[in-house]
């Protein structure tokens, strides 16, 4: 299999490598003649955003016989395409060549009409201005990469060795996909319980506005019914006004944040699934497990078994924790 990957002024040569280090770990395993090169829009080099030249750059021409299509990346002002690359994606998609988009690329697939009707994912800062230009694509903030067979994004950064693990699994089965999961010391496959590591929501005025007041009131008591009379009567305002600042409904925007939190002590403490569910505000345990697995595609148990810490017991915290969640995927291109 070919396996062209786009490269461009400013990429970063992280980016740049992950489908080398993954596709040529299966050339160099035996496993399958994989075939990793970078092309351009012109013959030569580029230079990365560390400020190194990379020479060997192909041209656009390069990749019109390539099996599949990697754009890693994109440029951080978010310029569309050029007319030439958006036409060589648009084609060789119209050919039936898988074309993927792993982190910033998934806005390089969206502006040359690749996911129109698709859900999407990128990385979790964009996704929210993604969302904006692409009304017609459902953009999923919380997968780790989404498989249509035909087109294929992912979130940030890291997630793109997950994604392009994902491919050779697809192509070349399970067993050659942990063969190079192991070369590679990384998770073989991350499913079910893992999101992007996202920064945990708090209240963006800290100059004491309503909004705030609300936000820090129910984050302090997570473990209190929090319904909106109750929120309105803290911070003085309606729901609309609360709908409209935070983008949800107070209700959903407090279930999100004790989600954050169950996700928190599971990671963090050795409070049993119990004893989570009532510092977090759910109920019953019950409860918990349903939203959890709405939310994440996993049970508590199973996220802590691949995520948590050995500590003692603690209270609940309300310190930062990263996360990670899976999307959903079933294949790219043929096997």
């Amino acid at each position: 299999m070919k396996i062209a990957v786009y490269a461009f002024d400013g990429a970063s040569m992280f980016h740049l490598s992950v489908p080398h280090l993954v596709f040529d770990e299966v050339a160099r395993s035996g496993a399958a003649p994989w075939q990793t090169s970078l092309f351009s829009e012109d013959a030569g080099s580029v230079t990365t955003s560390e400020g190194y030249a990379l020479g060997g750059i192909e041209g656009l021409d390069s990749a019109r016989d390539a099996d599949l299509i990697v754009v890693p990346s994109w440029i951080q002002d978010g310029v569309a395409p050029s007319p030439a690359l958006a036409e060589l994606l648009q084609e060789r998609h119209t050919r039936a060549v898988p074309i993927v988009g792993l982190c910033l690329g998934a806005n390089a697939l969206a502006d040359t009409g690749l996911l129109a009707g698709r859900s999407a994912v990128t990385h979790w800062k964009s996704t929210e201005e993604l969302a904006r230009r692409h009304p017609e694509i459902s953009v999923e903030p919380s997968a780790l990469y989404l498989d249509h067979g035909d087109v294929m994004t992912s979130a940030g950064t890291a997630s793109g060795i997950d994604a392009c693990l994902h491919i050779v699994r697809t192509r070349l089965g399970s067993a050659v996909a942990n063969r190079v999961a192991r070369h590679l010391v990384v998770a073989p496959h991350r499913e079910g319980g893992q999101a992007q590591y996202i920064e945990r929501p708090v209240p963006a005025d800290s100059s004491g506005g309503a909004i705030a007041v609300a936000c820090a009131f129910a984050l302090e008591h997570l473990a209190e019914e929090l319904s909106v009379a109750r929120l309105a009567e803290a911070a003085h305002l309606s729901q609309r006004a609360f709908r409209d600042e935070t983008g949800s409904t107070p209700a959903a925007w407090v279930r999100s944040r004790r989600l954050d939190e169950a996700r928190t002590l599971l990671e963090t403490s050795e409070l049993s699934v119990d004893q989570i569910a009532a510092a977090c505000g759910f109920g019953s345990p019950v409860t918990l497990r349903q939203n959890f697995a709405a939310a994440f595609g996993s049970t508590p148990s199973s996220y802590r078994r691949r995520f948590g810490e050995t500590r003692p017991a603690s209270s609940p915290t309300k310190k930062s924790s990263p996360h990670r969640r899976t999307g959903r995927a079933e294949r790219l291109g043929p096997t």
